[in-house]
């Protein structure tokens, strides 16, 4: 297998990788954001206040995103698997 391939399918992996979970971690780091300055204004520092609205942050957006993220990811497996059946034959 040509080293230029494998170098290819790796950045491709590690580019799908960001690209399907950008959108969940962004969520979170805005509700952490929003989270923390709404903890600092008060002075309540409670840790399941921070916990919380992050987990069902990134349920939604996992729940909003879905559908896109598995096309994302079922068009980069079929990518990947068209790419090295090449060598099977």
């Amino acid at each position: 297998m040509p080293t230029e391939l494998v170098v290819s399918l790796a950045r491709n992996a590690l580019f799908t990788v960001i690209l399907v979970a950008g959108p969940m971690l962004a969520a979170g780091l805005i509700t952490g954001l929003a989270v923390s300055v709404l903890q600092a204004t008060t002075q309540v520092n409670e840790q399941t206040m921070s916990f919380v609205p992050k987990i069902v942050a990134i349920f939604l957006s996992a729940m909003v995103f879905g559908p896109w993220m598995i096309g994302v990811m079922t068009q980069f497996a079929s990518e990947m698997l068209g790419s090295l059946t090449m060598f099977i034959r």
